[in-house]
């Protein structure tokens, strides 16, 4: 292993420690990461994205969207509902999605911005 990127010498700063594990038991990291997650998956970034650009579309819309077929659409749409990222209303006999609030919209431009950051300081 390099020194380079770890210390040399073990040490650490007990106040700052104790003071960050106390706060990780009082807020929600599991319920961060797993949001965090849902959306890792590339077609499911992309329908966070696509409802960035409209504040609502359908399941045939999002499959045309994202290039998959309406069943693979939708697997992705349920995951996406069920983690809390997206909202769903039945309009006679079509299914409609939408973001389930801003915040959410919030995080797919901020991670947009920050890779764009990235690839022009790499």
């Amino acid at each position: 292993m390099s020194s380079i990127d770890t210390c040399d010498i073990f040490c650490y700063d007990e106040e700052k420690v104790n003071r960050i594990q106390n706060d990780l038991q009082n807020v929600n990291i599991s319920g961060v990461a797993q949001l965090l997650k849902a959306i890792a998956d590339e077609n499911r970034a992309k329908i966070t994205y696509a409802l960035c650009q409209e504040e609502e579309l359908c399941v045939c819309d999002i499959a045309n969207i994202i290039g998959v077929s309406i069943a693979n659409a939708s697997h992705h749409l349920r995951t996406l509902n069920k983690q809390g990222i997206l909202k769903f209303r039945k309009e006679g006999k079509l299914a409609f999605y939408s973001l389930d609030d801003e915040h959410i919209k919030q995080i797919m431009m901020i991670a947009l911005t920050h890779r764009k950051e990235v690839t022009v300081n790499v």
